[in-house]
Protein backbone atom coordinates (compact mmCIF):
# COMPACT_ATOMS: atom_id res chain seq x y z
CA UNK A 1 0.00 0.00 0.00
CA UNK A 2 1.07 3.57 -0.82
CA UNK A 3 2.14 5.94 1.79
CA UNK A 4 -0.39 8.00 0.31
CA UNK A 5 -3.24 5.41 0.09
CA UNK A 6 -2.34 4.58 4.05
CA UNK A 7 -2.57 8.33 4.89
CA UNK A 8 -6.29 8.67 3.22
CA UNK A 9 -7.22 5.22 4.97
CA UNK A 10 -6.33 6.60 8.34
CA UNK A 11 -8.65 9.19 8.39
CA UNK A 12 -12.17 9.44 9.25
CA UNK A 13 -11.47 7.17 12.82
CA UNK A 14 -13.58 7.35 15.46
CA UNK A 15 -13.81 5.40 19.31
CA UNK A 16 -16.85 4.64 20.44
CA UNK A 17 -16.22 5.87 24.32
CA UNK A 18 -15.80 9.09 22.62
CA UNK A 19 -18.64 9.35 20.96
CA UNK A 20 -21.20 8.08 23.38
CA UNK A 21 -20.15 10.64 25.84
CA UNK A 22 -20.52 13.11 23.25
CA UNK A 23 -24.14 12.37 22.32
CA UNK A 24 -25.17 11.97 25.84
CA UNK A 25 -23.84 15.43 26.78
CA UNK A 26 -24.96 16.59 23.63
CA UNK A 27 -28.43 15.44 24.68
CA UNK A 28 -28.11 16.97 28.06
CA UNK A 29 -27.48 20.53 26.78
CA UNK A 30 -29.85 20.64 24.16
CA UNK A 31 -32.83 19.29 26.86
CA UNK A 32 -31.82 21.77 29.20
CA UNK A 33 -31.88 25.02 26.27
CA UNK A 34 -34.77 26.77 28.56
CA UNK A 35 -32.13 26.47 31.39
CA UNK A 36 -28.96 27.98 29.69
CA UNK A 37 -26.39 28.92 32.31
CA UNK A 38 -25.55 32.74 32.74
CA UNK A 39 -21.90 33.07 30.74
CA UNK A 40 -19.98 35.67 33.19
CA UNK A 41 -16.48 34.15 33.10
CA UNK A 42 -13.57 37.01 33.63
CA UNK A 43 -10.90 37.35 31.32
CA UNK A 44 -7.72 35.38 32.17
CA UNK A 45 -5.04 37.75 33.28
CA UNK A 46 -1.57 37.95 31.41
CA UNK A 47 0.49 36.88 33.78
CA UNK A 48 -1.67 33.70 34.39
CA UNK A 49 -1.04 33.07 30.18
CA UNK A 50 2.40 34.05 30.17
CA UNK A 51 4.20 33.63 33.80
CA UNK A 52 3.22 30.20 34.91
CA UNK A 53 2.49 26.79 32.73
CA UNK A 54 -0.37 25.61 31.26
CA UNK A 55 -1.05 23.35 33.80
CA UNK A 56 0.23 24.42 37.48
CA UNK A 57 -0.35 23.57 41.08
CA UNK A 58 -3.81 24.35 40.59
CA UNK A 59 -5.14 25.03 37.41
CA UNK A 60 -5.09 24.31 33.93
CA UNK A 61 -5.39 25.78 30.59
CA UNK A 62 -7.42 24.20 28.22
CA UNK A 63 -8.54 25.18 24.70
CA UNK A 64 -11.97 24.71 23.44
CA UNK A 65 -13.25 24.45 19.89
CA UNK A 66 -16.74 22.39 19.74
CA UNK A 67 -19.37 22.51 21.60
CA UNK A 68 -17.70 22.70 24.80
CA UNK A 69 -17.76 27.14 23.49
CA UNK A 70 -21.16 26.49 24.64
CA UNK A 71 -22.54 27.44 28.03
CA UNK A 72 -25.68 25.03 27.88
CA UNK A 73 -22.73 22.03 27.19
CA UNK A 74 -19.62 23.32 28.99
CA UNK A 75 -21.30 25.01 31.89
CA UNK A 76 -24.64 23.01 32.12
CA UNK A 77 -24.03 19.34 30.89
CA UNK A 78 -20.43 18.91 31.92
CA UNK A 79 -20.48 21.10 35.19
CA UNK A 80 -17.51 22.59 34.69
CA UNK A 81 -17.01 26.13 36.08
CA UNK A 82 -13.95 28.25 34.60
CA UNK A 83 -11.85 30.55 36.50
CA UNK A 84 -11.13 32.55 33.89
CA UNK A 85 -11.18 32.68 29.82
CA UNK A 86 -9.95 33.89 26.54
CA UNK A 87 -10.62 34.16 22.89
CA UNK A 88 -7.58 32.93 20.76
CA UNK A 89 -6.35 32.16 17.62
CA UNK A 90 -4.60 28.79 16.88
CA UNK A 91 -2.83 28.67 13.12
CA UNK A 92 -1.42 25.32 13.98
CA UNK A 93 -4.42 23.00 13.97
CA UNK A 94 -7.57 23.41 11.75
CA UNK A 95 -11.25 22.59 12.75
CA UNK A 96 -12.53 19.71 11.59
CA UNK A 97 -15.70 17.48 11.68
CA UNK A 98 -14.29 14.16 10.71
CA UNK A 99 -15.11 12.11 13.96
CA UNK A 100 -17.45 9.72 12.99
CA UNK A 101 -21.15 9.69 14.88
CA UNK A 102 -24.24 8.12 14.62
CA UNK A 103 -26.31 7.83 11.26
CA UNK A 104 -29.19 9.41 11.22
CA UNK A 105 -28.97 11.37 14.69
CA UNK A 106 -25.29 12.43 15.09
CA UNK A 107 -23.57 11.79 11.91
CA UNK A 108 -20.39 13.41 12.72
CA UNK A 109 -18.44 15.83 15.84
CA UNK A 110 -16.00 18.44 16.25
CA UNK A 111 -12.06 17.38 15.88
CA UNK A 112 -9.07 19.36 15.02
CA UNK A 113 -5.91 18.38 13.54
CA UNK A 114 -2.32 19.58 12.65
CA UNK A 115 -2.35 22.12 9.57
CA UNK A 116 0.19 20.92 7.25
CA UNK A 117 0.63 24.40 5.66
CA UNK A 118 -0.28 28.18 6.29
CA UNK A 119 -1.77 28.96 2.25
CA UNK A 120 -1.63 32.56 1.79
CA UNK A 121 -5.02 32.47 0.51
CA UNK A 122 -8.54 30.88 0.16
CA UNK A 123 -7.93 27.17 -1.78
CA UNK A 124 -8.79 27.52 -5.63
CA UNK A 125 -11.33 26.17 -6.62
CA UNK A 126 -13.46 26.04 -3.71
CA UNK A 127 -13.82 23.42 -1.10
CA UNK A 128 -17.23 21.43 -2.06
CA UNK A 129 -17.87 20.87 1.89
CA UNK A 130 -18.44 24.04 3.24
CA UNK A 131 -16.91 22.69 6.47
CA UNK A 132 -13.89 22.51 4.80
CA UNK A 133 -13.55 26.16 3.97
CA UNK A 134 -11.83 28.20 6.49
CA UNK A 135 -8.34 28.77 5.97
CA UNK A 136 -6.78 30.56 8.83
CA UNK A 137 -6.62 28.38 11.42
CA UNK A 138 -8.63 27.25 14.55
CA UNK A 139 -10.38 29.67 16.57
CA UNK A 140 -11.59 29.21 19.70
CA UNK A 141 -11.65 29.85 23.81
CA UNK A 142 -9.11 28.92 26.29
CA UNK A 143 -10.53 28.41 29.81
CA UNK A 144 -8.39 28.02 32.91
CA UNK A 145 -10.38 25.24 35.02
CA UNK A 146 -9.20 23.64 38.20
CA UNK A 147 -6.87 19.94 38.27
CA UNK A 148 -10.18 18.44 39.05
CA UNK A 149 -12.70 20.15 36.48
CA UNK A 150 -10.11 19.20 33.88
CA UNK A 151 -10.27 15.44 34.88
CA UNK A 152 -14.05 15.93 34.36
CA UNK A 153 -13.01 16.88 31.00
CA UNK A 154 -11.18 14.09 30.02
CA UNK A 155 -13.58 11.14 31.43
CA UNK A 156 -16.58 13.22 29.63
CA UNK A 157 -14.40 13.35 26.11
CA UNK A 158 -13.99 9.72 26.10
CA UNK A 159 -11.82 8.59 29.32
CA UNK A 160 -8.48 9.70 27.32
CA UNK A 161 -9.04 6.69 24.65
CA UNK A 162 -10.57 8.90 22.09
CA UNK A 163 -8.12 11.80 22.46
CA UNK A 164 -4.75 12.48 22.70
CA UNK A 165 -4.03 15.60 24.73
CA UNK A 166 -1.25 17.82 23.37
CA UNK A 167 0.17 21.27 24.18
CA UNK A 168 -0.83 24.20 21.33
CA UNK A 169 0.54 28.16 20.95
CA UNK A 170 -2.51 30.13 21.11
CA UNK A 171 -2.39 33.77 20.17
CA UNK A 172 -5.05 35.94 22.25
CA UNK A 173 -8.16 37.55 20.25
CA UNK A 174 -10.30 41.02 21.28
CA UNK A 175 -13.37 40.25 21.87
CA UNK A 176 -16.03 41.40 19.29
CA UNK A 177 -13.34 41.67 16.59
CA UNK A 178 -14.22 41.65 12.85
CA UNK A 179 -11.39 39.57 11.29
CA UNK A 180 -8.73 37.43 11.80
CA UNK A 181 -5.00 38.46 10.38
CA UNK A 182 -3.83 35.37 8.65
CA UNK A 183 -0.76 35.60 10.30
CA UNK A 184 -1.34 36.64 14.21
CA UNK A 185 0.49 39.67 15.48
CA UNK A 186 -0.09 38.46 19.36
CA UNK A 187 2.18 37.17 21.95
CA UNK A 188 1.55 33.38 21.86
CA UNK A 189 0.97 31.19 24.98
CA UNK A 190 0.67 27.65 25.32
CA UNK A 191 -2.79 25.64 26.28
CA UNK A 192 -3.63 21.94 26.96
CA UNK A 193 -6.19 20.90 24.12
CA UNK A 194 -8.12 17.52 22.85
CA UNK A 195 -7.54 16.09 19.22
CA UNK A 196 -8.28 12.68 18.27
CA UNK A 197 -4.96 12.00 15.99
CA UNK A 198 -5.19 9.92 12.37
CA UNK A 199 -2.69 7.20 13.87
CA UNK A 200 -2.67 3.76 12.19
CA UNK A 201 -3.85 1.21 14.48
CA UNK A 202 -3.48 -2.65 14.60
CA UNK A 203 -6.73 -4.96 13.86
CA UNK A 204 -7.96 -4.11 16.68
CA UNK A 205 -7.75 -0.86 18.97
CA UNK A 206 -11.36 0.60 18.24
CA UNK A 207 -10.87 2.59 15.18
CA UNK A 208 -12.48 2.72 12.01
CA UNK A 209 -11.88 4.26 8.34
CA UNK A 210 -15.28 6.18 6.53
CA UNK A 211 -14.41 6.59 2.93
CA UNK A 212 -14.92 10.33 3.05
CA UNK A 213 -14.28 11.92 6.37
CA UNK A 214 -15.03 15.14 5.00
CA UNK A 215 -18.66 13.44 3.80
CA UNK A 216 -20.35 13.70 6.90
CA UNK A 217 -22.43 16.92 7.45
CA UNK A 218 -22.60 17.95 12.06
CA UNK A 219 -26.76 17.82 12.66
CA UNK A 220 -28.21 21.35 13.38
CA UNK A 221 -28.29 21.17 17.43
CA UNK A 222 -24.70 20.49 17.59
CA UNK A 223 -23.86 22.87 15.04
CA UNK A 224 -26.26 25.33 17.21
CA UNK A 225 -24.07 24.54 20.58
CA UNK A 226 -21.19 25.71 18.52
CA UNK A 227 -22.39 28.89 17.27
CA UNK A 228 -24.38 29.69 20.32
CA UNK A 229 -20.81 29.33 22.04
CA UNK A 230 -18.93 31.34 19.56
CA UNK A 231 -21.86 33.92 20.09
CA UNK A 232 -21.50 33.80 24.08
CA UNK A 233 -18.04 34.60 23.68
CA UNK A 234 -18.39 37.03 21.05
CA UNK A 235 -15.40 35.41 18.57
CA UNK A 236 -14.75 37.39 15.49
CA UNK A 237 -17.56 37.90 13.33
CA UNK A 238 -15.80 36.52 9.96
CA UNK A 239 -14.94 32.93 12.02
CA UNK A 240 -18.81 32.92 12.61
CA UNK A 241 -20.01 33.56 9.39
CA UNK A 242 -17.92 30.76 8.84
CA UNK A 243 -19.83 28.59 11.29
CA UNK A 244 -23.02 29.74 10.52
CA UNK A 245 -23.04 29.09 6.61
CA UNK A 246 -21.80 24.70 7.75
CA UNK A 247 -24.91 22.96 6.34
CA UNK A 248 -26.24 21.12 9.06
CA UNK A 249 -27.29 17.09 7.92
CA UNK A 250 -31.21 17.01 7.63
CA UNK A 251 -33.66 14.37 6.57
CA UNK A 252 -35.42 15.06 3.41
CA UNK A 253 -37.31 11.44 2.68
CA UNK A 254 -39.86 9.71 4.52
CA UNK A 255 -37.66 6.76 3.80
CA UNK A 256 -34.81 8.08 5.83
CA UNK A 257 -37.42 9.22 8.35
CA UNK A 258 -38.86 5.64 8.68
CA UNK A 259 -34.57 3.82 8.28
CA UNK A 260 -33.63 6.23 11.24
CA UNK A 261 -36.40 5.00 13.48
CA UNK A 262 -35.88 1.37 12.76
CA UNK A 263 -31.98 2.19 13.45
CA UNK A 264 -31.85 4.31 16.10
CA UNK A 265 -34.89 2.25 17.91
CA UNK A 266 -32.55 -1.04 17.80
CA UNK A 267 -28.64 0.77 18.27
CA UNK A 268 -29.68 3.35 20.74
CA UNK A 269 -30.63 1.55 23.67
CA UNK A 270 -27.60 -0.60 23.39
CA UNK A 271 -25.15 2.21 23.41
CA UNK A 272 -27.10 4.27 26.63
CA UNK A 273 -26.64 0.89 28.17
CA UNK A 274 -23.02 0.41 27.46
CA UNK A 275 -22.61 4.45 28.52
CA UNK A 276 -23.91 3.49 31.89
CA UNK A 277 -22.03 0.35 31.85
CA UNK A 278 -18.59 2.42 30.82
CA UNK A 279 -19.16 4.97 34.07
CA UNK A 280 -19.88 1.48 36.41
CA UNK A 281 -16.32 -0.01 35.63
CA UNK A 282 -14.40 3.76 35.09
CA UNK A 283 -11.43 3.94 37.43
CA UNK A 284 -11.19 7.56 39.29
CA UNK A 285 -10.15 9.41 35.91
CA UNK A 286 -13.09 8.39 34.29
CA UNK A 287 -11.19 6.00 31.94
CA UNK A 288 -12.96 2.58 31.31
CA UNK A 289 -10.37 -0.94 31.58
CA UNK A 290 -9.56 -2.18 27.92
CA UNK A 291 -11.50 -5.32 27.50
CA UNK A 292 -14.72 -2.52 28.07
CA UNK A 293 -13.29 -0.39 25.73
CA UNK A 294 -12.96 -3.30 22.78
CA UNK A 295 -16.73 -4.06 23.51
CA UNK A 296 -17.76 -0.53 23.03
CA UNK A 297 -15.39 -0.50 19.84
CA UNK A 298 -16.53 -3.99 18.64
CA UNK A 299 -20.26 -2.84 19.40
CA UNK A 300 -19.89 0.86 17.29
CA UNK A 301 -17.69 -1.44 14.32
CA UNK A 302 -21.53 -2.81 14.02
CA UNK A 303 -22.93 0.28 13.98
CA UNK A 304 -21.62 1.44 10.87
CA UNK A 305 -21.43 -2.17 9.24
CA UNK A 306 -25.43 -2.42 9.46
CA UNK A 307 -25.65 1.34 8.27
CA UNK A 308 -23.29 0.89 5.23
CA UNK A 309 -24.19 -2.49 4.55
CA UNK A 310 -27.85 -2.46 5.40
CA UNK A 311 -29.91 0.89 6.01
CA UNK A 312 -28.11 3.64 4.00
CA UNK A 313 -29.05 0.79 0.69
CA UNK A 314 -32.60 1.07 1.76
CA UNK A 315 -33.44 4.07 3.95
CA UNK A 316 -31.00 6.67 2.32
CA UNK A 317 -28.52 8.48 3.47
CA UNK A 318 -27.72 9.35 7.20
CA UNK A 319 -24.88 11.54 7.40
CA UNK A 320 -25.59 14.17 4.22
CA UNK A 321 -28.69 15.68 3.52
CA UNK A 322 -29.91 13.94 0.06
CA UNK A 323 -30.52 16.64 -2.20
CA UNK A 324 -29.14 17.99 -5.15
CA UNK A 325 -26.00 19.35 -5.51
CA UNK A 326 -26.33 21.76 -8.27
CA UNK A 327 -27.29 25.23 -5.52
CA UNK A 328 -25.76 24.26 -1.88
CA UNK A 329 -24.39 28.45 -2.69
CA UNK A 330 -28.02 29.31 -3.11
CA UNK A 331 -29.14 27.89 0.33
CA UNK A 332 -26.48 28.60 2.40
CA UNK A 333 -29.00 31.89 3.79
CA UNK A 334 -31.55 29.56 5.18
CA UNK A 335 -29.31 28.10 7.80
CA UNK A 336 -28.00 31.44 8.50
CA UNK A 337 -31.53 32.80 9.34
CA UNK A 338 -32.39 29.67 11.61
CA UNK A 339 -29.95 30.18 13.57
CA UNK A 340 -29.93 33.68 13.31
CA UNK A 341 -26.02 34.78 12.14
CA UNK A 342 -24.62 37.58 12.85
CA UNK A 343 -25.59 40.70 10.67
CA UNK A 344 -22.24 42.56 9.50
Amino acid sequence: MSSSTAAHNMQGRWCFSSVIRKVQVTEAATAAHHERPALKIPETAPSRLYEEPCISTSTVLYLAYGSNLSAETFLGARGIRPISAANVHVPALDLTFDLAGIPYKEPCFANSRWRKMNPPYPPSPPDRYRKNRWYKGLVGVVYEVTLKDYATIIATEGGGASYEDVVVPCHPLMKGAKTIDQVPTTKPFMAHTLLCPMLPTATTGGSIQRPDPSYAQPSARYLKLITDGGQEHHLPEEYMRYLCNIRPYTITTKKQKIGSYIFLGFWFPIIMFLLRVSKLLADNEGKSPAWFANVMDFAFRSVWLSYDNLFKKTFGDGERTMEEEDDEEARVGNWNEKLGAIRL
